[in-house]
């Protein structure tokens, strides 16, 4: 038996991905920018192990079994092994034999799973990366990544980092790119508020293909709105200008979540403890007069707080007050 384990991160986008122009390869209509979060207390861990005595592929999800047969988990799957076998042409007899071998694949999430918080892209990056240090396979791994999750591509790096939309019709110029290393902002705090761990009624992929054919603001915003703003992001990240970050930041999560509501029928990520979280981030800046607080929502309920460090233990205080366990007991 051989057996690999990996871990992977979790990010969380402050320029959107939403909307593929190739269902089958997960291109997407625009490019997209994340934060990679530190794994200490978000990650997925994955484990792969191939002996000769599994009968099949088999994969469980936090202790769960599931589907192994996914088009997806398939794809990346199909991928890596292909590369394999490529090496193996190369004479490596070890590989030859692995590749011969059923696999098994465990991975479990530290976080609520499909409530918002990307844990697909942390899974398929860890299980990508996995199954590439099962075999053997070396170079650049988000192109697979991509294909079992989107945002996954994203979370094969730490720090600063940008999903490049790519223009050929084969995706291979649909990459993951870093833009600034982990230590490039280290004044730099991510806060998680969890809304609802419970799971969301509308499925990332499910409401992309719904948002893609029926909504206007779309278009525009893949067209018209998108390729300016990452050119702002990145110039902000580079600069560490925490005021035009956060203000990029909301924007881009506000108009993401008005094109959910521009979607017919209109999808609603958001509940009632979002929008409180909302007004109050905007509250704290109004009152110091600029962008201390910037919020971030991807497709759930669950916010996103970045701030810098000397803001973080005041605004966790006022978040304590503004939610009593005794009321809700989630942020």
């Amino acid at each position: 038996m051989k057996k690999v384990t990996c871990t992977a991160p979790v990010n969380i986008a402050v320029i959107k991905y939403w909307g593929k122009r190739n269902e089958e390869l997960i291109l997407p209509i625009n490019s997209s920018l994340s934060v990679t979060l530190h794994q200490d207390q978000l990650k997925t861990t994955t484990t792969v192990a191939a002996n000769r005595d599994f009968p099949e592929d088999r994969i469980w999800l936090n202790g769960k079994e599931d589907n192994i047969n996914h088009p997806r988990l398939q794809s990346c799957l199909r991928e890596i092994r292909r590369l394999a076998r490529k090496r193996r042409s190369s004479g490596d007899d070890n590989i030859s034999k692995i590749l011969n071998y059923k696999v098994h694949i465990c991975s479990v999430n530290n976080f609520p799973t499909a409530a918002g918080l990307a844990s697909s892209a942390a899974g398929y990056a860890c299980l990508v990366y996995s199954l590439a240090r099962l075999y053997g396979v070396e170079g650049e791994l988000s192109e697979i990544a991509r294909q079992g999750s989107g945002s996954a591509c994203r979370s094969m790096y730490g720090g600063f980092v940008q999903w490049i939309m790519g223009e050929r019709e084969d995706g291979k110029d649909s990459l993951a790119q870093q833009v600034e290393p982990e230590n490039h902002w280290p004044e730099l705090r991510i806060l998680i508020l969890v809304a609802s761990a419970e799971k969301k009624h509308v499925g990332s992929t499910a409401g992309m293909q719904t948002s893609v054919k029926t909504s206007p603001l779309l278009k525009h915003r893949a067209e018209s709105v998108v390729p300016g703003r990452m050119e702002e992001m990145i110039e902000a990240i580079k600069k560490k200008d925490f005021e035009a970050f956060g203000q990029l930041t909301m924007k881009d999560s506000n108009q993401f979540h008005a094109t959910c509501l521009d979607t017919y029928p209109p999808i609603f990520y958001l509940n009632q403890v979002s929008q409180r979280i909302i007004g109050l981030v905007h509250r704290y800046n109004a009152y110091y007069g600029t962008t201390k607080i910037a919020y971030s929502f991807d497709a759930g309920p669950n916010a996103v707080i970045f701030t810098l460090d000397p803001t973080v233990n005041e605004f966790v205080e006022i978040v304590k007050r503004s939610f009593p366990p005794e009321s809700n007991g989630d942020p």
